[in-house]
Order: structure tokens, then C-alpha cells, then sequence
């Protein structure tokens, strides 16, 4: 499947901005389930190609300004063609140890509820069906609710509430498969709904280590290992280490971001007549290694 995707991120600052330093994972590379034919980074209208590979085999890079800014905004646009693996992305590239992925955060760090929840499926057959049936256990305990979780809220505080969104199911997931000695890891990205709609937020899910596959995709929150609407972008322990943009700023006022995500299914031959029209425009595009 080919998706096009637009992320928009916009920032404004009530006061000048003095300084403004941005950690930018938005650049996807390829792995078993996808490859990305075209994608490009802009701030403020100028690209930022400085991309570099970071331990986990993905990218990021740093953009910072230290002249006065009243706002930022940040796009990453490009199209992707994805595979359908049932969820197994294998052993892509990277420099960690899978036993990293061991480590809880304040984020990911279990609570009792959260222990017993995993106990509770310890025995079901293999590897691979215990985590089914743990994504399946999350789902039933905590109900899908906007509004009542933040970026901030711990997979215990969610656990506990009952109710929150992608990020706290895929981090209650994390967490319980841990307990049961399986590595596991959020990863922030893309999903192109059922019904073609455009998305106006990032996705988030779980991926798990299982013997023989490698890492699988899992994504509590619609019950289902990830599919060939998922686009994947960045990885890390928890949500705030697999956020797109993570920064910081020096500020004397308010501050306000508005985010919104575009995604929709290519037509046949669109990316050719894209490619043509960038060359007639003389735009430029960064274009991860593969």
C-alpha cells in the first residue's frame, strides 16, 4: 500500500522566543514492512537534512535557533509504500542490546494491577500467544476515552483510571510484557483509518521481542498486530522517548502547538507526477539511506 503523508506541527510563543531547540525524529526509514520512496523535513520553510542514524537504527536531528521567534513550524511530508508482514518487522539494524528494552521508565513502570494483568496470561502457550492474549487483557481493562489521559499520565495512572488513549494502552502493554521478561518498546507513527479518513494526530503502539520472529507490532488499542496502515517513524523505552519532537525553548510568555496529520492512500502514478512537480519547483527533499 502506498500512503502520503503531511505532519504539521505548529508553534506559537506569546513572547519572542530567545531560544529554540528541537529534537526531530520524523525521518522513517525503511524495515520489512515499508519503504520510503520520498520524505522531507522542513522548519520554518527551510529543510533540515542533517538527519544522522541513532542507535536504534532509526533518525533524528537537532534543529535549534537562537535568534527571537514568535512561532515554529515543522512539516514532515513524503510517501511510503508498506507491506503486510502480520506484524513482524524481524531484527532490523541496530546497535542495542534487545535486553534494554527490559528497563522501565516513570512512564512504563508497573503497578500491582498491572503485574497481576500480566501474571494472569503467564501461562498461555507460546511467547507469542501470551502477548496476543496481554493486548487482548489490556484492551478489556482500560476503555478507549479522549480527554481524560495527557502526555504526562504513567501507565499506572491509566491502568488505575481505567480509560486513555493509544499512548496508555501501548504503555500499560510495554509494561506488562516486561513483568513477563519480554523486551518491548513504543513506537510513534502513522495509521491510515479503516474508512481512508485523514488522521489528525500520531499513532502509537508497542512492538514486543518473540523468539524465532524478532520484534512484532502490537496495537492494543484496536486489537490488532500492525498492518500495512501503519507507518512506522521512531521507537524508544516509552512515549516521551518515541516522540516525533521533543524540545525546549526560552521563553518569557505562553506557548501554544497545534498538530495535525494528514494521510491518505496514494493513487497509481501519483508519486511520478509528485517527483515531476518537485523538479519543475526545484524542491528539496531529504531521502533516508537504504
Amino acid at each position: 500500500m502506498k500512503l502520503l503523508v503531511r505532519h504539521q506541527t505548529v508553534y506559537r510563543y506569546a513572547g519572542a522566543a530567545g531560544r529554540v531547540a528541537m529534537r526531530l525524529k520524523l525521518m522513517p526509514v525503511d524495515t520489512p514492512q515499508q519503504k520510503i520512496w520520498e520524505w522531507r523535513v522542513i522548519v520554518n520553510g527551510d529543510p533540515v537534512t542533517a538527519f544522522h542514524p541513532n542507535s536504534y537504527g532509526e533518525k533524528e536531528a537537532v534543529w535549534i535557533r537562537h535568534d527571537q521567534l514568535d512561532h515554529a513550524v515543522v512539516v514532515a511530508e513524503g510517501l511510503a509504500e508498506t507491506t503486510e508482514t502480520h506484524g513482524v518487522l524481524g531484527w532490523p539494524t541496530g546497535q542495542v542490546d534487545p535486553r534494554y528494552f527490559l528497563r522501565d521508565t516513570p512512564l512504563t513502570r508497573a503497578s500491582d494491577g498491572i503485574r497481576a494483568l500480566a501474571m494472569s496470561v503467564a501461562e498461555q502457550g507460546s511467547p507469542l500467544d501470551r502477548l496476543h492474549a496481554l493486548s487482548a487483557s489490556v484492551r478489556q481493562a482500560v476503555s478507549y476515552r479522549a480527554g481524560v489521559t495527557s502526555t504526562e499520565t504513567s501507565a499506572a495512572e491509566a491502568f488505575a483510571l481505567g480509560a486513555g488513549v493509544c499512548q496508555d494502552h501501548a504503555q500499560i502493554f510495554i509494561a506488562g510484557a516486561r513483568t513477563l521478561g519480554m523486551p518491548a518498546r513504543y513506537v510513534s507513527g502513522y495509521l491510515l483509518a479503516e474508512e481512508g479518513d485523514a488522521l489528525h494526530e500520531t499513532h502509537g503502539w508497542a512492538e514486543a521481542l518473540v523468539p524465532d520472529l524478532g520484534w512484532v507490532g502490537f496495537d492494543p488499542s484496536n486489537q490488532v498486530c500492525v498492518t500495512d496502515r501503519y507507518l512506522r517513524v521512531a521507537s524508544g523505552l516509552d512515549a516521551d522517548a518515541a516522540a516525533p519532537i521533543r524540545g525546549s525553548v526560552t521563553l518569557t510568555g505562553d506557548m501554544w502547538i497545534d498538530a495535525d496529520v494528514r494521510i491518505a492512500q496514494a493513487e497509481e502514478g501519483l508519486e511520478e507526477r509528485q517527483l515531476q512537480q518537485q523538479q519543475q519547483q526545484g524542491a528539496p527533499s531529504s531521502m533516508p539511506e537504504r
